[in-house]
């Protein structure tokens, strides 16, 4: 009897140290996140359309016309009091007080853009604690959740190669919709929501990116 609970007992240790190991290492290809090359980028999440030649401006304040309903609440929430939720500057600027029409578009757009969103700014990441909170926040299961909305607005995106030559691994995240994407390699959980910690968690990282200010 004495041992048979002692082989209980370590089966039971190993399955444990299994357990654990399995619940350290981020998914791929988040495992190679800390020794990759990272860049993080600010996108703007929406472009109004160019007006018709002749067409007036709009008068007074409020959100630009026009402007997708998630990303309205999404404002709406942060202007209501969870603004330190939505990391300083990554609205485009004028979102919050309103903002004039655009101007006619060139010719040719040479705009800087990220899976067709415009760059805003584009950070190298070098810190080798901002990268593993990263990949320990995109690299695990348990941080994403179903709900989500029906869109993908995104206001940031991650891009990182594993390898030198090899196609970068790209993540688009919205805010607003709540939810990621992949682009260029498999999403590897089987959501893509973002649960409110990893909101908060992500906020967080975000304003080390990009202090205010900045």
């Amino acid at each position: 009897m004495k041992k048979m609970s002692h082989g209980v007992l370590g089966g039971l240790a190993l399955l444990a140290l299994a357990s654990a190991g399995c619940a350290g290492k981020p998914a791929a290809p988040f495992d190679t996140l800390k020794n990759s090359q990272l860049i993080a980028l600010r996108l703007q999440n929406y472009e109004p359309p160019t007006p018709p030649p002749g067409a007036a401006a709009p008068q007074g304040g409020g959100l630009i016309p026009g402007l997708p309903p998630e990303i309205q609440s999404w404002i709406g929430q942060g202007a209501q009091g969870l603004q330190q939720l939505i990391p300083p500057g990554l609205l485009p600027p004028g979102m919050m007080q309103g903002a004039p029409a655009a101007p006619a578009a060139p010719p040719v757009d040479q705009t800087p853009r990220f899976h067709g969103f415009r760059i805003l700014q584009q950070t190298p990441v070098m810190d080798p604690d901002l990268k593993d909170d990263l990949a320990k926040l995109f690299g695990r299961e348990k941080n994403f959740y179903e709900k989500h909305a029906n869109c993908l607005y995104a206001e940031m995106g991650l891009s990182f190669t594993s390898a030198p030559g090899a196609m970068p691994n790209d993540t688009l995240i919205s805010f607003s919709c709540n939810q990621v994407a992949a682009r260029n390699y498999a999403w590897p959980h089987p959501q893509t929501g973002m649960k409110p910690d990893t909101v908060q968690d992500l906020s967080e990282i975000v304003g080390k990116l990009w202090p205010p200010g900045t």
